[in-house]
């Protein structure tokens, strides 16, 4: 095993980390107390995490499903949204960090046309 040279930093990540900026919503599930929710965009993204902007921030240990616009289409024609669940793992006041424990896709409504 190689060992980091002076000034670097040792990546203890199991999975590559994307900068994949899409807007998402989040909301803390499975809680009768803590009715969280809001909105905010990715920094980046694994098959493992999600870091993600927030409007104030998520207690550790609580689940959250994320619900992320996603850029690719079905056929150039079906928008999708990846709707991931899992428990937050850090958090700052305006980001939080989510372990993915489960995702899928969904199709998503058409955005609607302005002007017409």
């Amino acid at each position: 095993m190689r060992l980091p040279q002076a000034g670097m930093l040792l990546e203890r990540r199991k999975a590559n980390r994307f900068p994949l900026r899409e807007e998402l919503r989040y909301r803390v599930i499975n809680s009768r107390t803590d009715k969280t929710s809001g909105s905010g965009r990715t920094f980046d993204m694994s098959s493992s995490g999600i870091l993600f902007s927030t409007q104030g921030p998520l207690a550790p240990g609580k689940t959250v499903e994320v619900s992320i616009n996603w850029p690719a289409q079905i056929d150039d024609s079906c928008a999708l949204k990846l709707v991931a669940e899992g428990r937050v793992i850090r958090s700052e006041i305006d980001r939080a960090a989510v372990k993915i424990e489960r995702y899928e896709f969904r199709t998503r409504k058409p955005e609607k046309k302005h002007g017409r």
